[in-house]
């Protein structure tokens, strides 16, 4: 299972920002699908329990993908291809983003003059004040107990936000603040019209029906989007249903009449579904040599894998037994990350991860995990930092210094191997401390709520991101984000952490941002795994255009609107 968020360290931003989705050529709108399908159903690896993105329950990757048609863009108006080079949703936008300023820092919006929602209704500033106030932290702007936003490295930044006379929209951010990666800043996702519509129309005066508001979009299923196609019917954790956009501004229109997003847990049911003729494609949240041989000859259906935008990690909840750092340590010193990587693929050539920020092949990327000693599987060296911690038992039944037995759950995504098997070896590594694991799987749909209530000692889930990296410190490991689902606390990392975007040069923001890694990695709350390979599958007789995207949270679904029929 992964959750999405808005940076993933370590993919180098290449080549400029442009205004446009990336084209396949030549398609104003016409049916262009021959005798190709009218309907396409594609298949999503997980559920999801909110409709809602901005919230901690609701950032979910699997939300994300299924919610593509409608918002291709997600919260930033703009996605990377698979070139990492970032493009502005010409459906919004009629010209790139500007900086005007830098102090204080301002950038200027300029909608596409017809820019709408699926309804009919104008895009307007209120939508781009609305997500703002969702994402603020501000107690002022939304009752917090409601809005619950899955990350504040954003919201508290933004000083004001103002239309022009010209009807440009500027975001005014509060003095002293800087960010390197403004280009790819959130600015609209939900739709201020239906607040106003169903009850909710002082939400800009009053916190209170903010907070309604909030939770509302959380919990009612979307009726309207920016996107190529609009959802006509839902179901939470299960399935979206498209039709399309009539009211569709971008340049280029889609043309398959009929988009289905529809949960199929798990890989192999993914690979069996396909094969079937079930579903027309996917993008797999777990990575299978096993599966992936099993359609390897089968010239119906196109595979690739590629570097993804996932990387797994264990994290440990630092407010129960694993309060104690020197436990926290023992643990992951115990845990043998490139066992963990050979049993799962063997074939791969994967290497463990030794950053939270940065992929290994990133200009920026510092291993800072393997000094530690962490994740090397080392029993001799986890004893001996027990035994100097005063813990007994070790080896047997190992026993806090104060005489408790120390007894942990681990929780893992249900179905899905990979996990599983990081899962059934840890509790192996542990026991020979004398550490008794007992393994809880997640259903679907539940990871959301599970790290929303913390209710795990150590947990496995991947992060799921895109190109850019300053947004991820603080979503991690700040003291205050609802990111932080193990809630950890270091006033050295916040203070590290709020130097990150305080300039606007992306190689000084990149020595900032491992400046917090080397503060937090030796306090043992999470232990980077490996950025785990990739794949998608598609009926290649049947579906043209998806195709591999490591930089993009939406995968191979980014570019959507482009898809045919053959």
């Amino acid at each position: 299972m992964a959750l999405t968020r808005r940076a993933l360290g370590g993919i180098t931003i290449g080549g400029s920002a442009a205004l446009t989705l990336a084209a396949c050529g030549g398609n104003e709108g016409g049916s262009g699908n021959g005798a190709g399908k009218e309907e396409i159903t594609w298949a999503v690896a997980s559920g999801w329990a909110s409709w809602n993105l901005n919230t901690s329950t609701g950032s979910n990757s699997y939300l994300q993908q299924a919610s593509t048609p409608m918002n291709p863009s997600g919260q930033t108006g703009g996605d990377f291809d698979g070139n990492a080079e970032y493009h502005y949703d010409d459906a919004l936008f009629a010209s790139e983003p500007e900086l005007v300023s830098e102090e204080p820092m301002t950038v200027k919006y300029v909608l596409n003059e017809k820019a709408q929602w699926s309804d009919g209704n104008p895009v307007r500033v209120e939508d781009f004040i609305f997500h703002w106030y969702s994402v603020s932290g501000n107690e002022d702007h939304a009752d917090q107990e409601k809005a619950l936003p899955a990350s504040t490295n954003w919201g508290p930044n933004v000083a004001d936000i103002v239309q022009q006379d010209d009807g440009s929209i500027h975001v005014v951010y509060i003095d002293g603040y800087s960010d390197p990666e403004w280009l790819f800043s959130p600015c609209l996702y939900l739709p201020s019209h239906l607040a106003d519509a169903n009850g909710f129309e002082g939400w800009q005066d009053d916190p209170a029906v903010m907070g309604e508001a909030i939770a509302w979009f959380e919990e009612t299923p979307p009726t309207v989007g920016t996107g190529p196609y609009k959802p006509v019917d839902a179901k939470m954790g299960e399935h979206i249903i498209y039709e399309i956009n009539e009211n569709y501004q971008g340049s280029i229109k889609p043309t398959i009449k009929k988009v289905t997003m529809k949960v199929v847990e798990g890989t192999e049911a993914i690979v069996t579904a396909i094969r079937n003729g079930e579903i027309d494609g996917a993008w797999p949240s777990e990575f299978s040599e096993e599966e992936n041989s099993k359609i390897a000859e089968d010239p119906a259906i196109k595979t690739e894998v590629y570097p993804g935008s996932i990387w797994l990690h264990i994290d440990c909840n630092t407010k129960g037994l694993l309060s104690d750092v020197e436990l926290r340590k023992a643990v992951f010193t115990a845990i043998d990350s490139a066992d963990i990587v050979a049993k799962n693929y063997p074939e791969s050539g994967l290497e463990p991860k030794g950053n939270h920020f940065f992929a290994n092949a990133s200009e920026y990327y510092v291993d800072y995990v393997t000094p530690t000693g962490q994740g090397t599987g080392d029993i001799a060296a986890a004893t001996a930092i027990l035994e100097a911690a005063g813990y007994t038992g070790i080896g047997d039944a190992l026993m806090t210094p104060e005489g408790e037995a120390v007894k942990l759950t681990f929780r893992y995504g249900e179905g899905d191997a990979t996990r599983t098997t990081a899962g059934e070896l840890t509790q192996a590594y542990l026991a020979e401390l004398g550490i008794e694991v007992e393994l809880k799987s997640i259903a679907d749909g539940d990871l959301g709520p599970v790290l929303a209530g913390a209710d795990f000692d150590l947990i496995i889930f991947g992060w799921s991101g895109n190109a850019a990296f300053t947004l991820a410190p603080n979503q991690y490991f700040l003291s205050t984000s609802e990111s932080n689902y193990g809630k950890y606390e270091s006033a050295a990392a916040d203070e590290a952490i709020a130097k990150v975007r305080s300039t606007f040069d992306i190689a000084e923001a990149a020595e900032f941002t491992n400046a917090v890694d080397e503060i937090v990695v030796p306090d043992a709350y999470t232990l980077p795994l490996f950025d785990e390979p990739q794949t998608y599958y598609a009926v290649s007789t049947v579906l043209e255009g998806p195709g591999a995207n490591g930089y993009s949270q939406s995968g191979p679904i980014w570019n959507i609107r482009e898809w045919k029929t053959i």
